[in-house]
């Protein structure tokens, strides 16, 4: 089984996503907000953005999880920019990563609607700047966040069962600026 990324911005579901693309592939289902240490959630509770030297062991950390299900798991973690994915890649060759997108105005609306989360909706221009889109040699598809979750774990279930030298970039035709 395939090692599997979904990766956004805080908003897009990937926890949603990700846990039923988990159910569907009959792998465990990791949420890397869980792997974060307490002070990262501290610090995002109050409202100041994530920099790179909280992020790192994170990432590391969110790699070894992966790395510990060597029949595949589901990980949902923003993944924002290249060098981030890039450990995570380190740690689990040929994984892959699904992007859910949509815009700024759509994200925040889900942010608001969502209860108890750690994630201020004043972070999400942060992460939007931040945000890297996958380059055509990463193994990736972006798909629209707006869509039901489960047609979105069916499409990300779908791009998986291709054969690995037919994989790239996928776009959906998700405006991802």
């Amino acid at each position: 089984m395939i090692p599997v990324v979904v990766m956004g911005v805080s908003g897009c579901g990937k926890s949603t996503v990700g846990a039923l693309l988990a159910d569907r592939l009959a792998v465990p289902f990791l949420d890397a907000d869980s792997l974060h240490p307490a002070a990262n959630l501290r610090k995002m509770a109050r409202g100041a953005p994530l920099d790179d030297d909280d992020r790192w062991p994170w990432l590391h950390q969110v790699g070894r999880a992966l790395a510990a299900h060597p029949g595949g798991a589901v990980v949902a973690c923003s993944a924002l920019r290249r060098a981030y994915r890039d450990v995570l890649r380190d740690a689990v060759p040929g994984v892959r990563f699904v992007h859910l997108a949509g815009t700024r105005e759509q994200l925040a609306a889900r942010m608001r609607a969502r209860e108890g989360h750690f994630m201020p909706v004043s972070l999400l221009d942060t992460q939007l700047a931040t945000l890297e889109q996958l380059d055509d040699d990463e193994t990736g598809t972006v798909l629209d966040c707006t869509l039901d979750p489960a047609t979105l774990a069916g499409a990300a279930q779908a791009w998986l069962a291709r054969p690995a030298g037919l994989v790239g970039v996928l776009r959906t035709g998700v405006d991802t600026r």
